[in-house]
């Protein structure tokens, strides 16, 4: 039996959408999930089973950082998961990115040793699945709704110190920043199993200015990514 996600096998259904924050895995179970278990509380990270639409999900919280939430990638492919959605938030890039935009992750930057530890050091591009990736546009485009797709990175950091490496990483055409990508697509290529990023932007971090979004706009950004992570999760076709 895993160590921090203290179930059994079955316990989870095989797509798993990934906040890092527990809370928002409770939020999640609760606002969209029918027949909802929870499955864990190990640590505080809080997991819950359901249905959406009849389909069968689950929802975990990771926590914060690639370290903490390799733990739970790791533990959730011992238990038979096969489709791993990260639901967060992040650091846009871009200066054409307005708060509360969509973002779909294609690779991530590993600015973070963990997913390079998982590969030995070796040069390595994590990389999302492409049926996953796929879908989410495919059914962004049929609801209108607004996304952007490309490369984010991973870093290690909140407080980076290094105020220029925002600008250095805008400039190579990297959309966004947040925290658990990275390894995420690296377990998911290394265990055989399908990986995806959906974010909301909830900071600017670029052009010399901090924007933060507020908490009303964030519920509702948040909705709408949650939204668009349960339909791919519960799609017929990946």
């Amino acid at each position: 039996m895993p160590i921090h996600v203290r179930a059994e096998p079955g316990d989870y259904a095989e797509a798993v959408l990934l906040p890092g924050d527990p809370l928002r895995a409770k939020y999640i179970a609760e606002t969209y999930l029918e027949d909802v278990v929870q499955r864990n509380s190990e640590r505080g990270l809080l997991g819950y089973t359901g249905t959406y639409n009849g389909k069968p999900v689950s929802v975990q919280g990771t926590g914060m950082g690639c370290p903490g939430a390799t733990i739970v990638f790791e533990e959730l492919v011992q238990l038979g998961c096969k489709k791993l959605i990260r639901v967060g938030t992040c650091g846009g890039l871009q200066p054409s990115h307005a708060l509360g935009d969509l973002i779909v992750a294609l690779s991530a930057v590993p600015a973070d040793s963990t997913a390079m530890h998982l590969v030995g050091n070796e040069p390595h591009c994590p990389t999302a699945s492409w049926n996953l990736v796929h879908e989410a546009v495919h059914i962004a485009k049929h609801s209108n709704e607004q996304i952007h797709v490309g490369p984010i990175v991973s870093s290690d950091l909140f407080y980076n110190p290094d105020g220029g490496q925002y600008e250095r990483w805008s400039s190579r055409g990297v959309l966004a920043v947040e925290m658990e990508a990275a390894a995420l697509f690296t377990v998911g290529a290394l265990r055989g199993i399908s990986s995806a990023c959906f974010l909301t932007v909830s900071d600017i971090v670029v052009e010399g200015e901090f924007k933060r979004i507020s908490d009303e706009d964030l519920r509702a950004s948040v909705d709408r990514m949650t939204q668009l992570a349960l339909q791919v999760a519960t799609s017929d076709k990946v």
